[in-house]
């Protein structure tokens, strides 16, 4: 048997287990990769809120990345909280220098309303991390703030798309998890040179759905490092997280997590 592909997130740490980067590292495995990680924030976070954050020094976060690049083979990687302009600034050079599919999960905000990026760190998101990034993959509420628009329809969706391919992303998947629909929900997918691609998947009513972002970016980044074409990697990525939300529970209060097992018939 071959060894699973060596998969990296960037990400911030949950407590409550359901996001972040222990969410990333449950869907890497259960999609047949290895994860690692680097830590770019500790939260105190469970399903009622997130209590604190504290954050490492840049430094420190820069040393984490470049000591895994210089012991790993790194297939595929995925951003997702990077929550301050000094720690952007000072894993972007390393990440610019990759050879390896980048997926960027621009988070901003957790589910329970706390903010997980610094109102100064959108610009160095959008000068740093999107251009050359491989697969950018907002939600409604992170596509609107980094477009300045406004979203209500898919039509609204490909126009940001198109906007967030011009700030140097090479495709765009805008997520329709925020979208008005009690049956549906339809991902934009755009792609530099092609049509927008709408991606609908069945509406799971559950209200444990922490994590579902940094799960599918994962999931995609998985995909990726296993040598998918993108929009397989996408599907594959929406038809897990569509099954883990319809398998969840709840572990403790508030929102619960999605079952990130739930492909392994365990």
């Amino acid at each position: 048997m071959l060894n699973p592909p060596n998969i990296l997130t960037i990400a911030g740490s949950d407590s409550g287990g359901g996001a972040g980067i222990q969410a990333d590292l449950k869907t890497i495995m259960a999609m047949g990769g290895y994860g690692m990680s680097v830590i770019t924030a500790l939260t105190a976070q469970n399903g009622l809120g997130v209590t604190g954050i504290h954050a490492p020094d840049p430094d420190f976060v820069a040393l984490q990345l470049h000591t895994v690049l210089d012991g790993f083979s790194i297939a595929a990687a995925k951003t997702g909280m990077l929550f301050s302009a000094p720690i952007i600034r000072a894993i972007a050079p390393i990440l610019q220098q990759r050879s390896f599919p980048l997926v960027v999960d621009p988070v901003s905000v957790s589910q329970s309303g706390s903010n997980l990026l610094h109102e100064d760190a959108v610009s160095a998101l959008i000068n740093d991390i999107i251009p050359g990034c491989d697969l950018l993959t907002p939600n409604r509420p992170e596509a609107e703030m980094l477009t300045n628009t406004t979203i209500d329809t898919f039509e609204d969706a490909a126009a940001a798309g198109e906007k967030l391919l011009q700030m140097g992303a090479r495709a765009v998947l805008i997520k329709g998890g925020h979208m008005e629909s009690s049956v549906v929900v339809t991902d934009c997918l755009c792609i530099n040179g092609e049509a927008p691609k709408a991606l609908p998947q069945a509406k799971v009513d559950t209200n444990n759905n922490h994590g579902t972002g940094c799960t599918l970016s994962a999931a995609i980044a998985v995909g990726l490092g296993k040598g998918l074409p993108l929009q397989v990697a996408v599907t594959r990525a929406q038809e897990y997280l569509n099954l883990a939300l319809r398998r969840s529970y709840s572990p403790g209060k508030g929102a619960g997590p999605v079952n990130h097992a739930a492909a392994l018939n365990v």
